[in-house]
């Protein structure tokens, strides 16, 4: 029933997981890092991050996350 097959579905699958984890910790280590700044945890020391700014770094977030995520066609089966 699965001979030759089963080991691609194995490298797939942990393939899979480990974009998942990337990417899990991209999207993670930015909303640490800009959600703060854009609720104004440093706005005493002037450092402010504007809706602006903050809209372009999530989409940059968002597109990092799919190209990331393209990588997996890379992956050999």
């Amino acid at each position: 029933m699965c001979h030759a097959v089963c080991p691609s579905f194995v490298t797939l699958s942990r393939g899979t997981y480990r974009k998942m984890v990337q990417n899990l910790w991209w999207a993670a280590g930015y909303n640490i890092f800009a959600i703060p700044l854009a609720a104004g945890v440093l706005a005493a020391w002037r450092i402010l991050l504007t809706p602006a700014l903050g809209a372009v770094f999530m989409s940059a977030s968002t597109v990092i996350v799919a190209i990331n995520a393209q990588f997996l066609k890379r992956l050999e089966l």
